[in-house]
């Protein structure tokens, strides 16, 4: 729901593009860089006061939802933008010249012409989703991690 929109964001923003704004651009992808790099045992420490004032708690399945959206947001927003990337322009300048506005560009062409590297994003970021998950024993969120943590 948030990496979806941010990485097209990222796309459109991105110099030469749609919507061109190197500022934003720059700012967008610093802040998703940051994020991208913190490992996630550290961010599900690090959000445990966050967590509790959203949530009500910092320990079970619900408050390890809040840092593994945080964690995954970042991931799936830089999967979004390459997938994105990978469009061969000549389609948008086709329908910049039939005078899409920027919106349906990304609405009929760009999402469309996408979908299999956005399903590919999706399949590695599930992945990556049940290995933070089992991390998230950690903090009481059961599963995987609660397995490994009791057994060894």
């Amino acid at each position: 729901m948030i990496g979806l929109p941010v990485g097209v964001l990222l796309y459109v923003t991105r110099p030469g593009q749609i919507i061109a704004n190197a500022k934003l651009y720059r700012t967008i992808s610093a802040i998703v860089n940051i994020f991208r790099s913190i490992p996630f045992i550290i961010l599900l420490v690090w959000m445990i006061p966050f967590t509790r004032v959203i949530v009500g708690t910092s320990i079970g399945l619900q408050a390890a939802i809040v840092p593994l959206t945080v964690g995954a947001a970042p991931f799936i927003a830089r999967m979004v933008e390459n997938a994105l990337l990978e469009i061969p322009t000549g389609l948008i300048e086709a329908s910049r010249a039939m005078g899409a506005t920027p919106m349906q560009i990304v609405r009929k062409v760009l999402l469309p012409e996408a979908l299999p590297g956005l399903v590919n994003a999706a399949t590695i970021t599930l992945i990556t989703l049940v290995g933070y998950s089992a991390m998230g024993g950690a903090v009481g969120a059961g599963g995987l991690g609660q397995i490994g943590y009791q057994y060894g």
